[in-house]
């Protein structure tokens, strides 16, 4: 009989347990759309009123791809003084204002309207939000007269050394809002699944060009924030599509890869610490890891617990930045060539990190800094920019 009543009050012990961690449990999705509301009708209002403008509406005479093909120029590489008409050379950290960005800037301006109207769908349920989402997605993805095409051959060009690298690949960070706002957005009444269809295709063309193509393959095997934000685009865009072997190759290289190789056991990145903007940097790939953890992970292969055989984590990355972020002055590298005073912002990384460890102290600070960052500097390096659709 003592044995059984044991047993019965372990069972009562571990109920009440369960039931006061259910019960601690915040609701984080909730917690964000109270701070963000107002600048995502904000938002939205503007995005209703905006037309579609894509990459055919711009074009780079120095491109040797056509009217459909993404283009960009290396930000770091300038003119050679010794040789005026020759090949440009590299000032790491310090960005050439005369190259060609007008497709990134297009990219970036369609990234924030999606993100702004599936925000705001969340929020009211209106479909005249993903009515006027689809308007610009179809004018990027399936109208023949506007459409990109799905590879990135000919980004970040040198002039004189190269029409196009694996390390332009990063540009495309800024198409995740749009395939996570589909996401959000795919189920409401007013959207023409067939059309869905072909979208889709287009980002599935667009990973298998990233996971077999030359140029994808350098960017995936680059030893940097390059080769996490390759993992990071594969995720979002796998998820969208449902690639359930592209989800999990995200999933091996993060553990394998990027958190053994760039994370120290301090939970720096010593990659991004020895660049000539260090701090922009270290935040920059912390969020783009977290992001990566916020994709992937699911209650079988939470990747925000797991722990490398050296002890290195996620948690640590986290807390290594986190008083840095709080204080900029505790610093304690050298300071960013450029742009030292627009960082920190709302980095996704302490929200992120807020929802996964349920550690209030990360969402503090987050609805402390500036939400609405208009430095293009700053936009560039922002791989989440709407979070409410990455929490719902």
């Amino acid at each position: 009989m003592k044995v059984k009543y044991y047993i019965e009050l372990l069972f009562v012990c571990v109920s009440s347990l369960a039931f006061l961690s259910c019960s601690n449990t915040i609701d984080w999705a909730n917690k964000t759309e109270v701070i963000l509301h107002h600048d995502i009708l904000k938002n939205a209002e503007w995005a209703m009123s905006e037309n579609p403008q894509t990459i055919t509406d711009f074009r780079c005479d120095r491109s040797v791809g056509g009217i459909h093909d993404f283009y960009s120029e290396g930000d770091y590489w300038w003119p050679n003084s010794a040789d005026p008409d020759g090949p440009y050379i590299r000032k790491d950290g310090q960005t050439n204002p005369d190259n060609f960005v007008a497709h990134r800037l297009a990219m970036i301006r369609f990234n924030k309207i999606v993100g702004a109207l599936a925000s705001a769908y969340l929020v009211t349920g209106d479909e005249k939000y993903v009515k006027q989402a689809f308007v610009h997605i179809n004018a990027w993805f399936t109208d023949s007269l506007t459409r990109m095409n799905p590879n990135l051959l000919y980004a970040q060009a040198i002039k004189g050394v190269t029409t196009g690298r694996g390390i332009g690949i990063i540009d495309t960070i800024h198409l995740m809002e749009v395939a996570q706002g589909i996401i959000c957005m795919e189920n409401a009444a007013c959207v023409d699944k067939e059309n869905l269809r072909a979208i889709k295709n287009w980002f599935s063309e667009y990973t298998n060009w990233m996971t077999t193509h030359e140029n994808g393959i350098d960017e995936m095997n680059a030893q940097n924030n390059h080769g996490a934000c390759w993992v990071m685009q594969l995720a979002a865009f796998a998820k969208l599509t449902e690639d359930k072997d592209k989800l999990e190759l995200c999933r091996t290289r993060y553990k394998n890869i990027l958190l053994p190789q760039q994370m120290a056991e301090d939970g720096s990145f010593p990659q991004e610490i020895a660049r000539t903007k260090p701090y922009g940097y270290s935040l920059f790939n912390l969020d783009v890891m977290t992001t990566i953890c916020q994709i992937l992970s699911t209650s079988d292969d939470n990747l925000w617990e797991y722990t490398t055989s050296e002890g290195v984590n996620m948690k640590k990355g986290i807390d290594f930045m986190y008083p840095y972020i709080k204080d900029k002055t505790s610093w304690t590298y050298p300071q960013d060539v450029m742009y030292w005073d627009n960082w920190p912002v709302a980095q996704p990384s302490l929200l992120f990190a807020a929802k996964a460890y349920n550690d209030e102290t990360y969402f503090d600070l987050w609805k402390s800094l500036d939400h609405s960052p208009a430095v293009e500097e700053v936009e560039r390096n922002l791989p989440v920019r709407n979070p409410l659709i990455w929490l719902k």
